[in-house]
């Protein structure tokens, strides 16, 4: 899961909410800078220990997806080399008293 833009999104929609809520209550201008500093700061680390959460969470199930695709993969290649074997001894039609073999084509 792609979790790279987490913390900017939760910081930038708490800077939002704060913007709003600085209008509508008439808030000075160096109040409001200060307020909104220290807002768009603790939400940045809160977005920061969010993503964290998630990032453990998820690596954690795609652990047992991953080896599931490896031994799938083993096993079309143990397919895969059971069928060539199974293709050269069909093309090898005989072998003659001298050696000479012929193939199926």
């Amino acid at each position: 899961m792609k979790t790279k833009g987490i913390p900017a999104v939760v910081m930038l929609l708490a800077g939002f909410v704060t913007c709003i809520i600085g209008i509508v209550q008439h808030m000075e201008t160096d109040v409001f800078i200060k307020t909104l500093l220290a807002v768009l700061i603790i939400f940045y680390l809160l977005g920061c220990i969010v993503k964290l959460v998630l990032d453990k969470n998820f690596k954690e199930m795609d652990e047992p997806e991953e080896n599931q695709e490896e031994s799938g993969e083993e096993q079309t290649q143990e397919q895969s080399d059971s069928d060539g074997e199974k293709n050269r001894k069909d093309e090898i039609k005989s072998i003659d008293s001298c050696g000479v073999v012929t193939h199926n084509k």
